[in-house]
């Protein structure tokens, strides 16, 4: 039957999930409480192997809203996956990614982190080249590769800590901060949470991995693998040194301007989509870099409810045009498809920080506690750039592809009848306007007043609107419909290409080995040592090989030669 479909089975069990890890994260924040639970799995002689649970209200509440998300993304798989012979298999990885995630979330244990982090990455790695082709194959391969470092460096930091006695960090964070040789370890987690979350300089994978089905990237780019780095850093927070705190502002900061900016030259769709994920994650760094990890998880959570909608409302518009992805072919979707643009329309208002919707309660929080801060002019004017840019990039979007006529030249059927699709989307609509109300009020139980000179208060407002304006003249038509944008054809190569981000770290780090190996190949094992090496002596051997067979194969003729020989030796001495 088809309601007792893997699919159906696991929504219904996920959302069972959801709803009871949600209400005990509502009982933890109340009561401030927090549980560890330790299973000895080993005892030998003095040796043990324990496995240690975390559960607080930050691990309770990030697994909610997991679980959420994850419910209904395969709810959305249903539909969007259903001409694929191997969607339990789809399935299956799906929620081996999200045990991997809640594995992580749960772990206050270095090792056992790992094992939630490597199983994301492997299963991210399944995830990506599902479509079996070679463009999905060097993705996939970009993306497991990038991440690697990140895995070397827990490794690292994994190996530090064995001068503690135990793994589980959370114990030892404040002992941490105060010993400056062990710095080390500060410095190996957080090249870790760069490489998962994408920080410059590895920021290449994320729009790359966008070659995974769009239920994929609904779940990982929106509440799974980009934001484990976050989360670890965030669990992290209370150890890190004043001076790393500065770098990882600075990378965070110019992370959030790169995307931003690449964001606005892009044309794939997800890949649009993609590069705003990543400069929300520039956002969250640089806030908790500040020292606010709070806001950073608060804007992590209302991030993965609107991101995940933005892709699911992406993934109806490719399912419907025949999976073409290019804004260019697209327009006037809103008559087209009316409740998925009205659905996409709210989670963009949400990402610009519109107000009342999900993205505005943190983004505008986040903005006004960072202008209390004791920043240069510089970082100021680049934080309200970015957020400026995420207007520009959407308004961009919404310009492309609800307005104007429809650009797509052959004739297809646009129709709303995907109904697992359209209640997947409806359940994170609801969300995407409620979320930010409720999280404000559940985690932040102390109302707080920030007082700012008026022109700082509405800055965010300006920027939005100044980011309106800019996308309104940079990306519309000309009479003979050529873009304008390509006034700037220089500029936009830099920017569309993520400051080349994606060549350096692909040839430009292949090129050099590869063609070093090969010059080794040609002069040495195929060159001069193949020539005086082995090449030599087989042929000296074959030789001499050779005049040892002629005496074998001749002897009564060699022996008489040889007594000749001799015979005239003698008579000659």
């Amino acid at each position: 039957m088809k309601f007792m479909s893997l699919c159906y089975i696991s929504f219904y069990s996920l959302i069972c999930m959801f709803i009871v890890t949600f209400l005990t994260s509502l009982n933890y924040i109340m009561n401030d409480l927090i549980y560890f639970i330790e299973w000895e799995i080993v005892s030998l002689n003095s040796s043990s192997i324990v496995m240690t649970l975390l559960l607080d209200w930050m691990s309770l509440m990030f697994m909610s809203f997991v679980l959420l998300i994850s419910s209904l993304v395969i709810l959305y798989s249903e539909d969007y996956m259903s001409g694929d012979v191997t969607l339990n298999r789809f399935i299956f990885l799906v929620l081996m990614f999200v045990m991997s995630m809640i594995f992580l979330i749960i772990s206050p244990n270095l090792i056992s982190i790992l094992l939630g982090w490597d199983g994301l990455g492997l299963i991210s790695y399944c995830l990506v080249i599902y479509y079996q082709n070679i463009k999905s194959y060097n993705a996939g391969m970009l993306t497991a590769l990038s991440n690697r470092v990140g895995d070397v460096a827990l490794l690292m930091a994994i190996t530090w800590m064995m001068n503690y006695g135990s793994w589980n960090f959370i114990f030892y964070l404040d002992c941490m901060k105060n010993q400056s040789e062990l710095y080390i370890i500060m410095f190996l987690v957080m090249v870790a949470g760069m490489t998962k979350s994408a920080q410059i300089p590895f920021s290449a994978w994320l729009p790359a991995a966008m070659a995974a089905p769009t239920p994929v990237s609904a779940l990982v780019h929106s509440s799974t693998l980009v934001t484990a780095g976050v989360y670890l850093l965030i669990r992290f927070s209370n150890s890190f040194p004043d001076w790393l705190m500065t770098i990882l502002l600075v990378i965070s900061v110019f992370t959030m301007f790169m995307s931003g900016l690449g964001a606005n030259f892009e044309y794939d769709l997800k890949k649009i989509i993609a590069l705003s994920t990543l400069s929300q994650l520039g956002l969250m760094m640089s806030i908790m870099s500040l020292g606010f990890s709070d806001l950073a998880f608060f804007h992590l959570l209302t991030h993965a409810i609107f991101k995940a909608l933005l892709f699911m409302c992406a993934g109806m518009i490719i399912h419907n045009l025949g999976n073409y992805q290019d804004i260019r072919c697209m327009g006037n979707m809103s008559i087209c498809m009316p409740f998925t643009s009205t659905c996409l329309m709210i989670s963009n208002f949400a990402l610009c920080g519109m107000p009342f919707l999900a993205g505005f309660y943190s983004k505008d929080l986040i903005l006004e506690v960072m202008s209390l801060q004791n920043l240069n002019m510089f970082m100021y004017f680049m934080y309200f750039f970015s957020t400026g840019l995420t207007v520009c990039y959407s308004f961009r979007l919404f310009y492309y592809v609800m307005w104007g006529d429809f650009n797509l030249t052959t004739v297809i059927k646009l129709s709303e009848e995907n109904w697992m699709m359209i209640y997947g989307m409806m359940g994170l609509t609801l969300f995407a306007v409620i979320s930010g109300s409720l999280l404000n009020w559940m985690l932040f139980i102390t109302p707080c007043m920030i007082n700012l000179p008026l022109l700082m208060k509405i800055m965010p407002i300006i920027v939005s609107l100044l980011g309106l304006w800019m996308g309104s003249i940079l990306f519309k038509y000309s009479l003979n419909y050529n873009f304008s944008n390509y006034n700037y054809y220089l500029l936009m190569i830099f920017s569309g290409s993520m400051w080349f981000m994606p060549v350096i770290f692909t040839q430009g780090v292949s090129n050099s080995p590869l063609t070093l190996g090969n010059m080794s190949m040609n002069v040495m094992d195929m060159g001069w040592t193949e020539y005086f090496g082995a090449q030599n002596m087989y042929y000296m051997i074959m030789k001499v090989s050779g005049y040892n067979q002629w005496f074998q194969m001749n002897n009564l003729k060699s022996y008489m030669i040889i007594l000749v020989i001799f015979l005239i030796f003698v008579m000659m001495l």
